[in-house]
């Protein structure tokens, strides 16, 4: 790296594509350069290694999805086969879409980062793999490369690139398919792969298949609500917290998923004061949703149990990796708590209210990543305020 840095940098043949060097030598080595004077904090951990963390963390909801995808598609076709083939299965179907996911945004990054002549940020390891986890496996690449697109472009670069962002960019990516390709994101052909991939022949599926996620059936459920796995056996509690059930490959488990809530806790990458609000927030929603005396056969999502709410759907993925992103979330810690108790409250009421939105959880941080600043500058402002009748009472007793 040494000996061809000079070509890239200012003068030499390659100097256009100088921040394309910066990229691949800041992700393959940690800078020398750092400040010397100013107030600045000289840490151990820097921005590659964040974003490097949240991708250990997301390792366990992507290896269990890759194997889900196997499970979901030999039970349709009623054939037994070994964990290795199903997870292989799952691999394959799943390789493309992380190609295409990090291939779009890191190609319109480093063209972004050499017309502006910035450096490239380490931002998109995260988002690049949280979008094959949060779409559809049957989602088209060509859907995916547009909706990425759509959302590095329009959701983060022309707000300033990495750290500068108002919105979740994987969210605005499932946002953008939702509303311009509504077939591909709901109904039973999404969720389940079915067709040959990589000459692994697909056989016929059985006569009760449906691919439908359990909140999808359950919308559309009339009077008392009823969840089927893929040969239409009841989806329990234990099912929807080991996952093994239809949908987006990186929300059904709900112990992978926790496993990467520790990571991301014991690290202190994420902030559990939001992790820990949006839980209570569902919870406490979807406990008075559940009430006798709330439940109705129009709105057959208040009829589910508390705990199976928060087990379903993006509910705790959302709350673990999304809700958390330190860059669209709240900054101050009273902001924190009531941007995370709202968050999982609206969440519950739209996916309860709404069976056009069975999900919930997108639309729910979205809308607040909108209000995130408004929370803080509620909070900020309050504080000022406090302070300022504290230094006025000891003004005056003195």
């Amino acid at each position: 790296m040494n000996k061809i840095e000079p070509a890239f940098r200012p003068g030499g043949k390659l100097s256009k594509l100088e921040s394309v060097y910066d990229g691949m030598e800041t992700f393959l080595f940690t800078p020398n350069a750092t400040s010397r004077t100013g107030a600045h904090i000289h840490d151990g951990n820097d921005l590659k290694r964040t974003m490097i963390t949240v991708v250990v963390a997301l390792l366990p909801a992507l290896l269990f999805g890759m194997y889900n995808i196997g499970c979901q598609h030999y039970l349709a076709i009623g054939e037994d086969v070994g964990h290795f083939t199903k997870f292989v299965y799952g691999l394959l179907a799943m390789l493309p879409v992380i190609v295409v996911s990090y291939a779009v945004g890191l190609g319109i990054e480093f063209i972004g980062a050499q017309i502006h002549h910035k450096e490239i940020q380490e931002g998109f390891l995260v988002t690049g793999i949280l979008i094959p986890l949060i779409v559809p496996i049957n989602t088209p690449l060509w859907m995916t490369a547009i909706a990425t697109a759509f959302a590095v472009i329009f959701a983060k670069e022309i707000f300033g690139g990495t750290g500068m962002n108002i919105f979740n960019v994987a969210l605005i990516t499932r946002a953008f398919l939702f509303f311009a390709y509504p077939s591909h994101m709901s109904g039973d052909a999404p969720f389940v792969k079915l067709d040959s991939a990589f000459g692994m022949g697909a056989g016929t599926p059985v006569e009760a298949f449906t691919g439908a996620t359990p909140l999808g059936q359950v919308a559309t459920s009339v009077g008392e609500p009823t969840m089927t796995n893929i040969v239409n056996h009841p989806i329990s509690l234990f099912d929807a917290i080991t996952g093994f059930i239809p949908g987006s490959p990186g929300e059904t488990s709900m112990i992978a998923i926790l496993i990467g809530a520790a990571i991301l806790l014991i690290t202190g990458i994420a902030s559990w004061r939001i992790m820990c609000s949006v839980f209570v927030g569902g919870l406490g929603m979807a406990a008075l949703v559940h009430l006798p005396a709330l439940q109705s056969t129009t709105y057959p999502a208040s009829m589910l149990d508390p705990v199976m709410q928060l087990c379903l759907g993006g509910f705790a993925f959302g709350a673990v990796f999304m809700a958390t992103d330190p860059v669209t979330g709240a900054r101050t810690k009273v902001g924190q708590y009531i941007y995370g108790l709202l968050i999982g409250v609206f969440a519950i009421l739209i996916r309860v209210y709404n069976s056009g939105y069975p999900e919930g959880m997108m639309l729910a941080i979205l809308l607040m990543n909108a209000f995130a600043p408004l929370i803080d500058h509620c909070v900020v402002s309050s504080n000022i305020k406090r302070r300022a009748r504290r230094a006025a009472a000891k003004v005056k007793e003195g």
